[in-house]
């Protein structure tokens, strides 16, 4: 599990962040210095300090849509918000990844509200608590709604995220912030990650604050290309990138959607890439040995239309394995349905019933992910 998170640094563990996460001082009595070791002992046997394995696990978009039964099952008496429940039937698939990454598509709004849904979301600030409950580690966050409520939305959700534990990438407070990498220590691997949207629903970026917000004008992914070079640059042994594209309600990609992946891919900066933003589940793919899931669905919506595949849902989870080379790959690629349970007073995530599984695993293969070694398992 990730023990600690560091974003926006450039060296690990020894930079403090914009955002102002700090390092430890040694506790008293601890070894703050180092003796020179006595020639005449024998060395002690050396063992690898990083793990040879670690799993990665992601799902798709997270929305809250109000006046449904989702904001109405999550009403405490005192009008705050719960969202525990939502999340509780797949936490122990999400905590028990080394590394779970979330997407939370919209901003939150403060304590109190007010709160809108769609088309322009600000959301109750409860629904991080329950991320991170759940096991979540790090959220990406630029999309097509990321400036829904202006710059102070923006910073006031990663203020919450990062008040939860919860390491944010893809939107930022500052220039410096926006040009220093993302790395998390994963018990000991640095994994980087990268975002990038493909719109913002036409709102301009905040004068003077472009930076705020990593748009990419797909299918040119440079701006992403050059995060994740600046992420290995600074000891990233893995760089995760996270693309927000490009059209709703169709589980194929589309054929810029499909460049900008390849492009992604063939870089030597990049191991895996996923995809959001369809609502809709989208194939898996493996390329030139590296993986994309091309659109991983909703992780939580509550659209206004009902029994449609906006309610299908899958968490992506891969294992990476140091190879001779002392480099990192994918030797383990499984996809695990889910489905969004739309009761009449309350919604859950939870695993697949047998007719979803059947459904969202026939999307996942479309371009053949299974004879190249993807596992569709159970939750």
């Amino acid at each position: 599990m990730v023990r600690r998170a560091v974003a926006g640094t450039a060296i690990i563990g020894l930079l403090l962040t914009a955002c102002g996460t700090t390092t430890e001082e040694p506790a008293a009595g601890s070894a703050a210095t180092t003796t020179a070791p006595d020639p005449t002992e024998p060395a002690a046997p050396t063992t690898a300090s990083e793990p040879e394995q670690i799993t990665v696990l992601a799902t798709g978009d997270v929305l809250v849509h109000q006046g449904r039964a989702l904001t109405a099952g999550a009403r405490q008496a005192d009008g705050s918000y719960d969202f525990s429940g939502v999340f509780a039937p797949v936490a122990p698939l999400v905590s028990a990844a080394d590394l779970a990454i979330c997407h939370l598509e919209t901003p939150v709004a403060p304590d109190g509200g007010p709160y809108r849904g769609y088309p322009s979301f600000a959301v109750q600030p409860e629904i991080v608590d329950a991320l991170a409950g759940a096991g979540y580690d790090l959220c990406t966050t630029a999309s097509n709604h990321s400036l829904d409520a202006g710059f102070d939305g923006l910073v006031r959700t990663l203020d919450e995220l990062e008040a939860a534990g919860i390491t944010p990438e893809g939107t930022y407070r500052t220039e410096a912030a926006s040009e220093e990498p993302t790395i998390v220590d994963v018990d000991g691997v640095r994994v980087g990650s990268v975002a990038g949207t493909f719109s913002l629903n036409g709102v301009p970026l905040p004068a003077g604050r472009e930076w705020s917000v990593d748009v990419v004008p797909v299918p040119d992914v440079t701006p992403m290309l050059e995060a994740a070079a600046r992420a290995r640059g600074a000891g990233a042994e893995i760089v995760v990138a996270s693309l927000h594209c490009c059209t709703e309600y169709r589980h194929d990609p589309t054929a810029a959607q499909e460049a900008a992946v390849r492009t992604l891919l063939a870089s030597p900066d990049v191991d895996l890439v996923l995809g959001h933003h369809a609502h809709v589940v989208q194939p898996f793919e493996r390329i030139d040995g590296e993986w994309v899931a091309y659109g991983l669905g909703n992780h939580l919506a509550e659209h206004a239309t009902r029994g449609y595949p906006t309610e299908d849902s899958v968490a992506a989870r891969f294992t990476f394995t140091r190879g001779a080379d002392g480099r990192f790959a994918v030797t383990a690629a499984e996809a695990v349905p889910l489905v969004i349970d739309m009761g009449s007073d309350a919604v859950t995530v939870r695993p697949a019933d047998p007719a979803t599984y059947d459904r969202v695993s026939a999307v996942l293969d479309r371009r053949g992910a299974v004879a190249d070694g993807l596992a569709v398992v159970p939750g």
